[in-house]
């Protein structure tokens, strides 16, 4: 009688720049299933190390734990690498060996704006391991003519030489089809966090969250506004503080926590002094383990961006259980924010079209409870276990 051994899990590749607090927990759940195993490659470790992050104009180094439950593939020259986006740029030679000796069934690359990823994705080739595409774009996104022009001429041609493409979300599908990839090649792969650690975090026991409110200075009965991300133009922060100013002036109360940091701190730090009644408050940069609770702190989340590819501070605030205001330009929100619903949207700019949108909000203690619930139960379902389900089906597609 023969002996029977367990099948040898697939070893899919993950060619990322440096490791990624969102990515690793995924890596994490593809490696807890049976018949799948992810092995991270990556070309930098600046995440880990610490290195100065440009949008929050700081150095960073995450709270989290950025290797655990992986056994990843840092490439040569990782240690001393600067993140430096650009297709002729970050080449990391030695990714072609990783790829080569990785003994892998398939090689996912993030995009193509890295050197590296084009010399992973022909090592792959060279060995016939099927190579998938993970990228965040949308067809929303603002480019010059010269640059959609080169655009809708090369990507068709680039992208029929993959196997596959694993979409976030259904406005980074379209943009797969618009590029000519038939449907047969685009295989649901939705863009997560952490859910079950946000979630949990995030709820805070009564006397908890009355305790942080206080040391944040936010008062007592008066909803809270919470916006969290980089202090940059194209997210126009300021956009909510002029909301703030023109719902006080019409008699509602709120108050007001810009959490984050960036090039536009001092500008808006300035704009907030101008600003009648409570003060708005700037508590900093707040890490991966201090954000969840900045949301059980708070009643209702903003985002105002433009040009935005997804925007995860929205999947993380609905795990928060907020209500989400946030601009239709963002790439999530077709997925995530139902206008009524769990939210309210708006044009990125339109400072007037914010302000009714959180008018309601504001002034409804029990219409944002019930968007804040649904928010909840909305992300819920938008989790890891359909970015394994949609890698086995881009799998079972290229075997």
């Amino acid at each position: 009688m023969k002996a029977q051994f367990p099948a040898r899990r697939r070893r899919i590749g993950f060619v990322n720049s440096h490791p990624i607090q969102y990515f690793v927990p995924l890596y994490c759940r593809i490696n807890a299933s049976e018949d799948l195993e992810a092995v991270p490659i990556y070309l930098t470790d600046h995440s880990i190390r610490g290195d100065f992050d440009p949008g929050f104009r700081q150095k960073l180094t995450w709270d989290i734990d950025l290797l655990e439950g992986t056994d990843p593939v840092f490439v040569a020259g990782a240690r001393k690498r600067k993140l430096a986006p650009g297709p002729l740029r970050m080449l990391a030679p030695d990714v072609m060996r990783a790829v080569w000796r990785g003994r892998l069934d398939a090689l996912v690359i993030h995009g193509h704006n890295f050197g590296a990823n084009h010399l992973a994705t022909i090592a792959a080739k060279l060995k016939g391991i099927p190579v998938f595409s993970r990228g965040e774009t949308h067809l929303g996104l603002p480019f010059s003519e010269r640059r959609l022009g080169l655009r809708n001429a090369i990507m068709p041609r680039y992208y029929s030489q993959l196997d596959g493409f694993l979409a976030i979300g259904s406005r980074n599908r379209e943009f797969y089809r618009a590029m000519q990839v038939p449907e047969s090649k685009i295989f649901d792969f939705p863009y997560t966090v952490d859910n079950d650690r946000m979630i949990a975090q995030a709820r805070l026991e009564p006397a908890e969250r009355a305790a942080l409110r206080a040391r944040l200075s936010l008062r007592d009965g008066v909803p809270t506004v919470l916006y969290a991300s980089k202090f940059m133009a194209r997210k126009h922060p300021d956009d909510l503080i002029e909301a703030a100013r023109r719902l006080r002036a019409s008699g509602l109360d709120l108050d007001i926590l810009m959490v984050g940091a960036g090039e536009m701190e001092a500008e808006l730090k300035a704009q907030a002094r101008d600003l009648p009644g409570a003060p708005v408050i700037f508590p900093g940069f707040a890490n991966q383990t201090e954000l969840p609770r900045l949301f059980g702190a708070s009643d209702i989340f903003v985002l105002p961006s433009e040009a935005e590819p997804w925007g995860l501070i929205v999947n993380e605030a609905m795990c928060g259980g907020l209500p989400i205001v946030a601009s239709r330009e963002i790439g999530s929100v077709a997925d995530l924010v139902v206008d009524g619903e769990n939210g309210r949207v708006f044009d990125a700019g339109d400072v007037e079209g914010l302000t009714a949108a959180l008018r309601d909000l504001v002034a409804d203690p029990q219409r944002r409870a019930a968007m804040g619930r649904a928010s909840l139960a909305r992300i819920e379902a938008w989790n890891y276990d359909r970015c394994v389900a949609g890698l086995r089906a881009a799998l079972q597609s290229a075997t």
